[in-house]
């Protein structure tokens, strides 16, 4: 969760760690959405792996498992994660992972074995159920308070959703 946890206007990302699209909304969310938005509307990341990307499950639970250490670092690893993809293989997530947790003075070995905790991956899985069950299949899949943004849209494009549902809010 980002933003303001208490607001009433949810923005909610059902988003693939190894989706390039996603990787572009992470950037709009960083340099545009929470900055104009932040102090005024909940941010929240959903995990949606999708099954043809071979390193994006792996990726969700161990951004989970640095959650469990600080859940600031979790959002951290999950912006390499985006920043890095084309660096990432699932040949060599492990030693990126690694050289990521060393990078923050964290144990690899303790992220690891969090990753191994049956919890963390049922979690992940109850997200990606939680998107089918909701109609998602393709990523990014944003919604502004239910609204839908799907895979590519604009600053502007979401920026109208949101002010929609900012001036809904201030009405009830």
């Amino acid at each position: 969760m980002e933003g303001k946890p208490s607001s009433k206007v949810r923005v909610v990302a059902f988003e693939d760690l190894q989706c390039s699209d996603c990787a572009d909304y992470r950037l709009m969310l960083d340099q545009q959405l929470l900055p104009k938005y932040g102090n005024r509307v909940a941010f929240e990341a959903r995990d949606f792996p999708l099954p043809r990307h071979k390193w994006a499950r792996k990726g969700a639970v161990a951004a989970r498992a640095f959650d469990r250490v600080r859940p600031e670092l979790g959002i951290a690893f999950r912006v390499f994660l985006f920043s890095s993809q084309q660096k990432i293989t699932a040949d060599n997530f492990d030693e990126q992972m690694g050289d990521f947790a060393r990078a923050h003075n964290v144990d690899p070995d303790k992220i690891r074995e969090s990753m191994k905790d049956p919890k963390i991956e049922q979690a992940v899985e109850e997200e990606y159920q939680d998107g089918i069950a909701r109609g998602i299949a393709r990523t990014p899949t944003v919604l502004v308070n239910g609204e839908p943004f799907i895979e590519r849209f604009t600053f502007e494009e979401i920026s109208k959703g949101i002010d929609r549902a900012l001036q809904e809010t201030s009405k009830n």
